[in-house]
């Protein structure tokens, strides 16, 4: 409650109210400096809603959401049942805070059955599958997409001080079932408009002087977090620019940027083959 938190923050960005004081400071200190950053958060948003509903399409009906945060303003279960009203969505957050405010909501405007919000940590894969699957919500029988939206450019240190970010990925690659799904957006300065190089490095030296430091990784260490699994098109996008023909009409509009660039993160989707390969 003393530092401002990354999930929290986020939701400010989006226009939330699931923040704090501390929260609201920091996000304005850097909007104030980096404007950029607010629409760079909504286009990231956009894209969640546009995988959701073009899995949901594809008949996955089921998701983790890793590092969730507060599931408002335009959160995975509610796009979800926009198409399929029997979707199933367990939100993973490691802020206490977070995912007891997630509690409130759900038992509010959720249903126990089918949505759950679990406090486990990223970094422990295992232990994770486990209090999402104790849920009940989830049946390990059918396809599952597990979302990492925007978090995997918080660093998440292991205990010898590395980050540990791809074996931790690799581990979810091989517990989803057959079919399954892994959502992936990360912020970056691979690709971006010159203009911006200088803007993104001082953001993440705003960030770094948080409790969350950062990273921005290239477009090949990014795509490479999907390992084998089979890229859906268009493959690796900038948000913007993955699939924005599948906008819901019940969120916010497309922002228009005159170039694709300017939505900062790249974006993919990949599927875990139905076979091993070889």
């Amino acid at each position: 409650m003393t530092k401002p938190s990354v999930a929290r923050v986020y939701d400010w960005y989006l226009g939330g109210d699931a923040n704090w004081a501390i929260d609201r400071a920091f996000g304005r200190s850097v909007i104030d400096k980096y404007p950029l950053l607010r629409p760079i958060a909504i286009s990231n948003r956009l894209f969640l809603h546009r995988a959701v509903r073009r899995l949901v399409a594809h008949g996955v009906h089921q998701f983790i959401d890793i590092g969730s945060g507060v599931p408002t303003m335009g959160n995975t279960h509610s796009v979800a049942e926009e198409i399929e009203p029997d979707s199933r969505v367990v939100y993973i957050d490691n802020e206490p805070v977070a995912v007891a405010h997630s509690k409130v909501l759900l038992d509010k405007h959720g249903d126990p059955n089918r949505h759950a919000a679990v406090n486990a940590d990223l970094r422990n894969p295992d232990k994770l599958w486990q209090r999402a699957l104790e849920t009940g919500v989830l049946d390990l029988e059918k396809p599952i997409a597990v979302l990492l939206i925007a978090v995997l450019h918080v660093q998440q240190f292991g205990p010898d001080g590395t980050d540990v970010s791809e074996q931790v990925v690799a581990r979810y690659r091989e517990l989803v079932p057959p079919g399954s799904y892994l959502v992936i957006s990360h912020i970056t300065d691979d690709g971006v408009l010159p203009e911006m190089e200088d803007k993104l490095a001082g953001i993440k030296a705003m960030y770094d002087r948080s409790s969350s430091p950062v990273i921005w990784r290239p477009r090949k260490d990014i795509e490479g977090l999907l390992g084998d699994f089979e890229l859906m098109e268009p493959g690796m996008a900038w948000t913007s620019e993955w699939h924005p023909e599948d906008r819901s009409p019940n969120h916010t509009k497309d922002l228009g940027f005159e170039h694709p660039e300017q939505s900062g993160i790249w974006a993919g989707v990949g599927r875990k083959p139905l076979k091993p390969r070889g």
